[in-house]
């Protein structure tokens, strides 16, 4: 029995954030002195990213809609540091909307109705409430009361990876499953002025959005094209766990990223990738962007063409890091075939309820990085099919 990926829904809040205007907005404050303002410059141009998303419009000049929106800019333009509180406020409030938008879209993708699903998994390391984002689903889209629900709170940017292995288990036990997968991520609620490197880079890279995916073992919901989740895997490193960590402060969320995370990553990728993969040659690569360097890292130590990250290099240049959402706009640019190099090969070895299914398809190696520092790996493969 195959669980597969039958589609992938995004959303992102309506304000993006242009990279050069929020260096600019980050050197301006006060108290950041020449060398620091020298690393803000590094950081953001040296990024690899052209425009983010934020819920929160002040980051970018804009006046906000909702005068109730929580304050981060001062009239003389200064970022303020409210309360962990009163950010967690604000994801209570912003977050669900965009937990619902991406599952709409996944729901409509799949051409299922809401009340075909029966397992709800929740992602997310940026903001805490109960009952959870799993519970506002069941409720904001109508799902089923009987759905069961399951929430992956703060594993960082590889939970993407563990939230699909979660619906394969689940899809496993139970044939009929149709379980709705979830990543939302507010990232830049927690950002900060500072002139601490490690603050710096995070300020550089993190930005918000959601991303779902509808996975299932059932083959009769499958349409034109999917992506069967042949295995995953999972390493820790043998160093690391002091230089990715996520913590919470008085002031927001504090995120350690230091500049060994992609040193860490380089030295570790091939011993995790091998044994993950063994013989296997995969013939498209789906990377965690959690910033340019790790991807170079990883390109390196791989020794993939220059090509091969495109995907990954693509998402980051658009969204930045969104954290445990990320994977997923990488893994739907596959799906949707406009990935480079998706087209697979071609044949077909098999009917599957009267449809001719590609089963050559192209095989997707997909990598993701959390703290510990974690590797989290799954081996996909995109079907098409051709209706009689």
């Amino acid at each position: 029995m195959v669980t597969s990926v039958l589609s992938i829904g995004t959303a992102v809040p309506p304000t993006r954030l242009a990279q050069q205007h929020v260096r600019d907005l980050f050197i301006a404050q006060p108290g950041i002195d020449r060398r620091a303002q020298r690393l803000i410059g590094a950081a953001f141009d040296a990024s690899a990213i052209d425009y983010r998303h934020t819920v929160l419009a002040e980051f970018s000049g804009e006046v906000p809609d909702d005068p109730s929106e929580m304050a981060v800019i001062d009239t003389d333009g200064r970022i303020l540091s409210p309360s962990t509180g009163a950010r967690n406020a604000e994801y209570i409030r912003r977050a669900p909307p965009l937990f619902a938008a991406a599952a709409d879209a996944a729901i409509r993708g799949a051409d299922i109705t809401p009340d075909q699903v029966t397992h709800v998994v929740t992602v997310s390391c940026t903001g805490l409430f109960a009952p959870g984002p799993d519970y506002r689903l069941v409720r904001d889209l109508g799902l089923p009361s009987t759905v069961e629900r399951y929430h992956l709170g703060f594993v960082g940017c590889a939970a993407a990876l563990p939230g699909l292995r979660t619906a394969a288990r689940i899809c496993a036990g139970d044939s009929a499953a149709v379980v709705l997968v979830v990543c939302a991520e507010l990232c830049t609620l927690h950002f900060r002025s500072s002139s601490d490197p490690q603050q710096i880079v995070s300020s550089s890279v993190f930005a918000d959005g959601a991303a779902a995916a509808i996975v299932t073992a059932d083959p009769a919901l499958r349409g034109d094209r999917w992506l069967d989740l042949e295995r995953f895997g999972t390493a820790l490193t043998d160093e690391g766990d002091q230089d990715m960590v996520w913590t919470i402060g008085d002031e927001g969320f504090d995120m350690v990223l230091s500049a060994e995370v992609p040193r860490i990553i380089g030295r570790e990728i091939r011993g995790a990738v091998d044994r993950f993969l063994g013989d296997d040659e995969p013939d498209a690569w789906a990377v965690h962007p959690g910033g340019r360097s790790v991807l170079d890292r990883v390109e390196t130590g791989l020794e993939l063409p220059a090509s091969a990250l495109e995907a990954s290099r693509s998402v980051l240049r658009d969204y930045g890091n969104m954290s445990s959402a990320t994977i997923l706009f990488i893994l739907r640019t596959f799906l949707d075939g406009t990935a480079d190099g998706t087209t697979g090969t071609t044949g077909t070895t098999g009917t599957t309820n009267g449809t001719a299914t590609n089963r050559s398809g192209q095989r997707i190696a997909a990598l993701a990085f959390g703290p510990g520092l974690t590797v989290e790996s799954a081996l996909l493969t995109r079907r098409t099919a051709e209706r009689a």
